[in-house]
């Protein structure tokens, strides 16, 4: 197979890494939640050496990570996961202090959404941090044309996508014991959202 490649990844990670480093920077063990190519996880790993930047990903698409972390061959980026949201179990791998996720809860149906966030606590350490970028509505309104025709789109793929609601997202992290506390307007109508556990 080719190495896998997004553009997207290409025109958000230096946005986000400019968060990542304030918000991460007393961290040491980060969970990556559906990392994608692994385009991500190899310039966030490589700008954050002081952190283990642990990737994961569905079995269909672990064999394109790798191509983007062994081309890389970073010391702080161990083999990925091999992690389903809905699935049962996920993979016992200690705890983390930090999870990060891009441009996935749109992606997830929103039953997966739930999931995440209820299995999240099991997974982090007390007073971890957990990071989400994408898009969101805002009290029910889409925050852009673009992310109303984006939603549209994604929807005329498959109607369990959609782009999520802040409000009700916190709501499920609220329920696990996780309270938000920081919000970043991000380019492109995008956020950066973050929750601390405990």
């Amino acid at each position: 197979m080719d190495k896998p490649f997004s553009a997207a990844c290409e025109r958000n990670r230096d946005p986000i890494l400019d968060i990542l480093r304030e918000v991460f920077r007393d961290r040491r063990r980060v969970l990556e939640i559906g990392s994608g190519t692994g385009q991500h996880a190899v310039h966030f790993a490589a700008a954050l050496p002081h952190l283990s930047w642990q990737a994961s990903e569905r079995a269909q698409s672990i064999a394109g990570l790798n191509y983007w972390l062994d081309d890389a061959a970073l010391p702080n980026t161990p083999q990925p996961l091999v992690l389903d949201v809905g699935a049962e179990p996920w993979p016992v791998c200690g705890t983390f202090d930090a999870a990060f996720t891009a441009n996935t809860l749109h992606i997830m149906s929103w039953a997966e959404v739930v999931t995440l966030f209820a299995r999240l606590p099991a997974v982090l350490d007390a007073d971890a941090l957990f990071m989400v970028y994408g898009p969101f509505n805002i009290d029910g309104e889409f925050t852009s044309q673009s992310n109303a025709a984006f939603d549209a789109s994604l929807r005329q793929r498959d109607p369990l996508m959609g782009i999520r609601d802040l409000a009700e997202v916190d709501a499920l992290a609220r329920a696990q014991g996780m309270q938000l506390i920081a919000h970043h307007a991000m380019p492109a109508n995008n956020r950066c959202v973050v929750w601390r556990l405990g």
